[in-house]
């Protein structure tokens, strides 16, 4: 099923759904917590679990650089640095800290992008709750319930996290690389 539901995605119908519910979102709030997942086959293999204590939610975060106001007094500093500031986190690692700031009682698993449009770029999080019963007694999340990954998404834990930091490289034993590629600079 998974496997229909991961070609179906990428369809004409299924472009232009997703194009007509970024016109709704767009109009509603930045973070929306979602009854169910978007994407489901992608949620599934993300970690997602259909029970209590497991909470999606859709963010919403805009797209392109930064712009900083220019310089309006004393003399003009050569360079001033107003355009073409790229920050140094993905747009994703971005959008999982912005539902983490909404909902400070969980904690960010994952996430996945949903689409983008002319000003936007959408995210859906997947996070746990680690005090709910269901989670602890859960042996695929229960570690979440230990103080090591308390607020892990700050920490650069998570999959976005972890790309950001240069730990997720292809090739054998991509996973443990040490130090990281920006390590030295």
């Amino acid at each position: 099923m998974y496997k229909h539901l991961r070609e179906a995605w990428g369809s004409d119908w299924q472009d232009e759904l997703v194009r007509r519910r970024m016109r709704e979102w767009r109009r509603g709030p930045a973070v929306t917590r979602v009854e169910k997942p978007m994407r489901l086959d992608r949620a599934h293999a993300l970690g997602y679990k259909a029970k209590q204590g497991v909470v999606v939610a859709r963010a919403r975060v805009r797209k392109g650089g930064r712009h900083r106001a220019r310089p309006s007094r004393g003399r003009r500093p050569k360079r001033m640095g107003v355009r073409k500031l790229v920050p140094k986190k993905s747009i994703q690692l971005i959008a999982e800290e912005r539902v983490a700031r909404k909902y400070p009682n969980l904690e960010v698993l994952n996430s996945y992008p949903l689409g983008s449009d002319g000003q936007h770029e959408y995210y859906e999080v997947i996070m746990l709750d680690p005090s709910h019963p269901a989670v602890r007694s859960d042996p695929d999340f229960a570690w979440v319930v230990g103080a090591a990954h308390r607020r892990r998404v700050y920490r650069g834990l998570t999959r976005a996290g972890r790309k950001v930091r240069g730990l997720l490289r292809k090739g054998k034993g991509a996973e443990k690389v040490r130090p990281s590629v920006r390590a030295r600079r």
